[in-house]
């Protein structure tokens, strides 16, 4: 009888250790904004005055950032949104999750373990909004209709300014206008929420488009009051300085406030519910700016360099950290606070040590050095669908990278640039495929291509479209834009020497395919079939062009 009571005990004991643990494990709410790259107000504070994110106001951010870890250096793994995705999901670099690194078919159930599945095996509340590629979706399915999917409540956040600015030209004040968005926001959130089981810790992926193009042409000064002169003066040198120009960008940080509003809501439902101090919270990107020189698709830091900063429970917060965070660093990280050993094919590291320590600055040496990529984004983007591929390198003092295939357009072929039918500046406002298809279409890209032949402006188009030679390098202490290639300078051929080294033992190490059999499994077209646009030609037939 007392061996019985002493088994019963040790049961419900057991029973309670087990609830004890689950509640331990915290929740974790990831908000990645498409196209957002390092521009919030807390970035401001860090760089200085005279940079773009002075005219910026993202007061949710920076509130994560104060309460939590604001990381100073964090890069993508591609500057794409799919291989950037895969790369988040499955804790690795681009080139090691075998889908290609294209802009499409990046999903949660691939071959590799990805952190989301394996949460959720785990007992965690599996939930994603708007842009991820769910589990199970089509490749060519909207967002939203994947498995674990919460967007019932309305996608309209997606094109904030367009359908904001629809509603205040029907009558609704701005206020109004924008909280009938919020609430779309809002109501997804909660019926994720509604969907859990009580106790059961959660991992939502709120991804809104919101950053992405296109947006309304000078709402950012209608809907959020950012005046595009305001950054006259802080354009970096591949942007030039003009009205067009500084309109768009502002137009572009108006969507960002967008991000940061919904950021806001999120907060405020966790703080309700009585979980934010439970609940890790992070905030990124997937790259920089889309349609806008040396930006999305370009490994320059303007193209990988996102905002990073997180919030949550064992996080010591008030800090500012200056190691190189590469985001596959994250799943491996959502891993260890759920309670689980990341996979050993992982290589991302954890930041859990990192988060949990009290130090500023460079806090651990060994974070000294990122490593970023790029093989395809546009299936068209060249006409016999070969890729760009590119990887570098980069440190706290140099960005290193190598073109392996320089006689190629880094930004898609110049389609009809040549020929008695230019696109118009409607085409190049409006579709992306129409030239230069790597390059989103924007205000932005319309300015540059409808000046590609101005004496004033020919060099300058060039530098952003033109071909690029095989290896750049640039110092960062004295040319922090990345604007003077030194590679062939030779100050510099010890440390170009060293990075070449460094970057070609990590893709040894983990054997990227751009290294094996020259690049075949890049090399070969991925898709086959015509191209609808007659002004782009149809692939060439058999081996690919090397």
């Amino acid at each position: 009888m007392k061996r019985l009571f002493l088994l019963l005990l040790s049961s419900v004991l057991g029973a309670e250790s087990a609830g004890a643990a689950e509640a331990k494990r915290p929740n974790i709410l990831f908000a990645f904004a498409d196209d957002w790259g390092r521009y919030a107000s807390a970035y401001a504070k860090l760089d200085g005055p005279g940079t773009l994110s002075d005219a910026v106001q993202t007061p949710n951010f920076d509130r994560v950032a104060r309460e939590g870890v604001l990381f100073r250096k964090a890069f993508v793994s591609a500057p794409s949104c799919t291989p950037c995705r895969s790369a988040i999901l499955s804790g690795q670099h681009f080139w090691r999750t075998g889908r290609a690194s294209i802009l499409r078919g990046a999903i949660w159930d691939f071959s590799n373990p990805s952190y989301a599945l394996l949460l959720g095996e785990a007992g965690y509340h599996l939930g994603e909004t708007y842009k991820v590629w769910g589990p199970g979706t089509p490749n060519d399915a909207p967002y939203g209709a994947g498995k674990y999917a919460y967007e019932k409540a309305g996608s309209r956040f997606n094109k904030f300014s367009t359908h904001v600015t629809a509603m205040v030209a029907q009558g609704q004040s701005l206020e109004a206008a924008k909280n009938a968005i919020y609430d779309e926001v809002r109501g997804n959130f909660n019926a994720f929420l509604a969907d859990r089981k009580p106790g059961q810790p959660f991992c939502y992926w709120f991804g809104p488009t919101t950053t992405h193009r296109k947006w309304m042409k000078g709402s950012g000064q209608k809907l959020w009051g950012i005046e595009p002169d305001s950054l006259q003066g802080k354009m970096p040198a591949y942007l030039p300085d003009v009205p067009e120009l500084r309109e768009d960008f502002a137009d572009y940080l108006g969507e960002a406030q967008a991000v940061d509003a919904a950021l806001g809501i999120l907060l405020a439902r966790l703080a309700e519910i009585g979980e934010l101090d439970h609940t890790l919270i992070v905030v990124s990107g997937d790259h920089g700016a889309p349609g806008f020189g040396h930006g999305k698709c370009n490994l320059y830091d303007f193209g990988a360099s996102v905002s990073l900063a997180i919030r949550g429970p064992g996080v010591t917060g008030g800090r500012v950290v200056d190691d190189l965070i590469t985001l596959p660093d994250l799943a491996p990280t959502f891993l260890e606070m759920g309670g689980l050993k990341p996979p050993t094919v992982m290589t991302g590291r954890s930041l859990v040590n990192l988060l949990r320590s009290t130090k500023s600055g460079q806090v651990e040496p060994a974070r000294d050095a990122v490593y970023i990529g790029r093989e395809r984004h546009v299936e068209i983007a060249r006409a016999d669908y070969t890729p760009y591929p590119q990887r570098a390198i980069r440190t706290h003092d140099f960005l290193y990278i190598i073109n392996f295939r320089p006689d190629r357009w880094p930004l898609g072929d110049p389609y009809r640039l040549d020929g008695s039918n230019p696109p118009t500046i409607e085409e190049l406002t409006e579709e992306t495929r129409a030239t230069l298809p790597d390059d989103d279409a924007s205000p932005t890209k319309a300015w540059f291509v409808t000046r590609r032949n101005d004496p004033k402006w020919k060099d300058h188009f060039n530098w952003i479209y033109g071909k690029r030679p095989r290896e750049e390098l640039y110092e960062l202490k004295s040319d922090p834009q990345q604007t003077k290639n030194v590679a062939a300078d030779p100050r510099f051929a010890t440390a170009r020497a060293n990075l070449e080294a460094r970057l070609m033992g990590e893709l040894t190490r983990t054997g990227d395919p751009r290294l094996i059999d020259d690049g075949k499994f890049y090399e070969t077209p991925p898709m086959s079939g015509p191209v609808n646009d007659p002004e782009i030609p149809a692939p060439k037939k058999g081996k690919s062009k090397k």
